[in-house]
């Protein structure tokens, strides 16, 4: 079965440059009687809004130990989603999220990409977060990592981080056959 156009047309946001928007003419289709919804076209608007809410984010810390993790932008159903991912070198507190939550909003309500409401969300990554970013790693040397390889997933303790690698300790064998052996694994893995 082929997907086949309908004939009326909406307009969609799909960029922003130097506060003016750009808009594309945007079929609906529908395969066999069910519309899609050009997702396409709304992931890329998210990702646009993610990147400009980073960058206000990242603007507002006001200590450089103090770094953003992640923005992702959601909008299932009702307002969107905002969720702003914030850690630090030495940590960070309740009252670091609360800040930045304040801080952020007074400048997400001048947008004109988020004139409709949102809900804005400042958060540490949670224990099962991935580490995305090398500051995160180093920050956590010590501790058990579940690395997840193309191929396997391999854990160990975190013992040094470099530029282009980490290195864990393994378990290896069983009983009295069990050996700790460093493994060095690179970030392009």
């Amino acid at each position: 079965m082929r997907a086949r156009p309908i004939p009326n047309k909406f307009n969609l946001l799909i960029g922003i440059k130097q506060k003016r928007f750009t808009f594309a003419k945007v079929s609906e289709y529908t395969f066999g009687g069910d519309k899609l919804v050009p997702s396409l076209f709304i992931d890329i608007f998210q990702m646009e809004i993610a990147d400009e809410i980073r960058k206000i984010a990242e603007e507002k810390l006001p200590d450089p130990a103090q770094f953003i993790v992640d923005v992702v932008v959601t909008s299932k159903r009702g307002p969107k989603k905002i969720l702003v991912i914030l850690d630090g070198d030495e940590g960070i507190t309740i009252d670091d999220c609360a800040n930045l939550n304040r801080e952020l909003s007074k400048e997400l309500d001048g947008l004109p990409q988020l004139q409709e409401s949102y809900f804005l969300e400042v958060s540490t990554p949670g224990l099962d977060q991935p580490l995305k970013l090398k500051r995160q790693y180093k920050k956590n040397i010590g501790r058990r990592l579940n690395v997840k390889l193309a191929d396997k997933a391999v854990e160990g303790k975190l013992i040094d981080v470099t530029d282009d690698r980490i290195t864990i300790e393994q378990e290896t064998g069983i009983g009295k056959q069990k050996q700790v052996v460093p493994r060095e694994i690179e970030f392009s893995e």
